[in-house]
């Protein structure tokens, strides 16, 4: 088998093809998550903080100096405000995703709990034998 026909049969095996599709919507998700967290979850809890902009924080480690255009030193800091932004939208995924698996689980168990009534045939054959035992 050449490389090129393994590779196509490795690629079109359904596994492969789900965790595509799950990346790509996760990937859509994720930047759902991400403008939830920007535009509707950190505005509030930034009032609630006297006004602080998580993503404007930052650490500056030499400031940057644009006085002379021909040299213009840019500034060295590190933005942990948006490391705060990117931890509390990996959270809300995180929760996000832990409900829905508790949904399809909860769902799974509820399959698995209602047994499937025993065929005819066997409900027939236990009639039988039980009026047999009880014959003299």
């Amino acid at each position: 088998m050449s490389m090129l026909q393994e590779f196509k049969a490795f690629a079109m095996r359904g596994s492969v093809v789900d965790l595509a599709v799950g990346v790509v919507i996760g990937g859509a998700f994720g930047k759902i998550v991400s403008s939830l967290v920007d535009k509707i979850i950190m505005p509030p809890i930034g009032m609630l903080t006297g006004g602080i902009d998580f993503s404007q924080l930052k650490w500056v480690l030499k400031p940057g100096d644009d006085s002379d255009p021909k040299h213009k030193i840019a500034e060295v800091a590190v933005g942990y405000g948006d490391f705060i932004n990117t931890v509390i939208t990996f959270l809300i995924i995180a929760a996000a995703i832990f409900l829905v698996v508790k949904a399809i689980n909860s769902m799974q168990k509820k399959q698995e709990a209602a047994p499937a009534p025993p065929p005819a045939d066997v409900v027939l054959l236990t009639e039988i034998r039980d009026l047999l035992k009880n014959k003299p």
